[in-house]
């Protein structure tokens, strides 16, 4: 899992790609490409 600072180009990488808040931090998610995950603050 990648932190960065923007995760509106990662969003952008794959089309299954979700942006989702949980506890105060926000995630991209994908449930077909694992490997496409992210996480911010």
């Amino acid at each position: 899992m990648k932190v960065v600072n923007s995760l509106r180009s990662l969003k952008q990488r794959h089309r299954d790609c979700q942006v989702v808040r949980r506890k105060g931090r926000v995630y991209v998610i994908n449930k077909t490409q694992r490997r496409f995950k992210a996480r911010q603050g």
